[in-house]
């Protein structure tokens, strides 16, 4: 199993910009972009905390998924 941040869906759905996500969190554009991109190795929860406030999200499994690993 592998941990996969689905936030590029989400800001597509949302009809968010990185630029106005990453202003609105405080989280760093290039970190965001990474998540959203899945280049990202690391986890920042506190990140995920701040886009689920951002977004009125209250289900963490909205950004985050378990997904089978090939």
């Amino acid at each position: 199993m592998k941990v996969k941040v689905v936030l590029g869906d989400l800001i597509k759905v949302r009809g968010i910009s990185l630029n106005e996500l990453s202003l609105k969190t405080g989280v760093r554009r290039a970190a965001l972009s990474e998540l959203a991109n899945q280049k990202r190795e690391n986890i920042n929860f506190k990140h995920i905390e701040e886009i689920a406030k951002v977004m009125n999200i209250t289900d963490i499994r909205e950004i985050i998924t378990l997904v089978e690993e090939d």
